[in-house]
């Protein structure tokens, strides 16, 4: 079967398009035929050994499809050759077909195509997990989420809402915050581009402050990192949850003073490992996300497509943080 594959540590110009043996099914497991793999940032990572899982190469980057069953494994009694469905799967999405454990298999509901399903899972996943089980977001808090136009960020945005929440969200262009907008965000902070020095840190810090309110923010979900992080956590309310989702702007210094002045938490949201660790917890959290999707609460947006072989362009604008919505490759 057809491949993008990763040979060699490097970036999204070092990915080759080749043949794989085609997977089997082992117990436990499917083999779905790949009609859409989900392009996200663990993919920039994982090509570069930089991601906290590295697989054995070759390996195909890509960690969330949608597709059809075409095998089963033994003890699989919840799906069917013919199936459509939706699936985690670490890695090796980017390929015509994937092994991977049931227990990361769902059903797509009708009415939804293969590119809205595998843009859910990991990105809608994330969030879900970040806001209610790490964040404890209740109705009438406020949500400042940063990167608000990426996936997982407008995921945050759109949960935040059907949370009953007042979100403002933090975002590096006025085209961004359109996206922002339209997936609900009540208020949008535009921030330039870091490296910050002293002055323009504490100028975005009174932008979020301003956008906020004088309660301050009761959860901030930051997926973005880097110089943002500070002058975000100052604009924190009394008692409220900092969410470190990710670092595509570097990896963060805060001053712990502030989470003494703040009472405030800081939390770390690793989704992958909570679905390994508590595998019905992620599914009552999936299973509660697809009744918001049902509802028209939540919608996932797919911006591109790209073919498979053009998988290695996909995962450069999402590095190189250009993309907005979701990217996903089809194969």
């Amino acid at each position: 079967m057809k491949a993008l594959l990763s040979k060699q540590t490097g970036g999204p110009d070092t990915l080759e398009l080749d043949d794989l043996p085609r997977p089997t099914a082992g117990a436990g497991q499917l083999v779905i035929d790949v009609k859409v793999c989900a392009v996200n940032f663990p993919d920039v990572l994982i090509i570069e050994d930089k991601y906290q899982v590295r697989p054995e190469r070759p390996f195909a980057p890509g960690g969330e499809v949608a597709g059809i069953v075409a095998e089963v494994g033994e003890d699989v009694t919840e799906f069917k050759v013919g199936d459509r469905v939706i699936a985690g799967c670490g890695s090796g999405g980017m390929a015509e077909a994937v092994a991977v454990s049931v227990h990361n298999v769902y059903h797509l509901p009708d009415g939804h195509d293969f590119a809205e399903g595998a843009a859910l899972l990991m990105t809608y996943g994330t969030s879900i997990h970040a806001l209610v089980d790490r964040g404890h977001i209740k109705e009438g808090d406020t949500l400042l989420v940063l990167g608000a136009s990426g996936g997982v960020g407008i995921a945050a945005v759109e949960l935040g809402k059907a949370f009953g929440a007042r979100v403002v969200a933090g975002v590096s262009s006025e085209a961004k915050g359109e996206i922002a907008r339209q997936a609900g965000a009540d208020e949008v902070v535009v921030y330039g581009h870091a490296p910050f020095d002293k002055q323009a840190s504490k100028a975005l810090a009174d932008m979020f402050k301003a956008a906020v309110g004088p309660g301050g923010a009761n959860v901030i979900y930051d997926a973005v990192g880097g110089d943002y992080a500070e002058p975000a956590l100052r604009s924190i309310a009394w008692e409220g949850r900092y969410l470190v989702v990710g670092f595509p702007a570097g990896i963060p210094r805060l001053p712990l003073n502030l989470t003494l002045l703040k009472s405030c938490d800081v939390a770390g949201v690793f989704w992958g490992a909570f679905v390994a660790r508590e595998p019905q917890r992620n599914r009552a959290n999936i299973a509660r996300l697809f009744q918001l999707w049902e509802k028209g609460k939540i919608r996932p947006r797919v911006t591109q497509t790209f073919p498979l072989a053009e998988g290695g362009r996909a995962i450069a604008k999402l590095g190189d943080r250009t993309a907005v919505g979701k990217l996903v490759v089809t194969i």
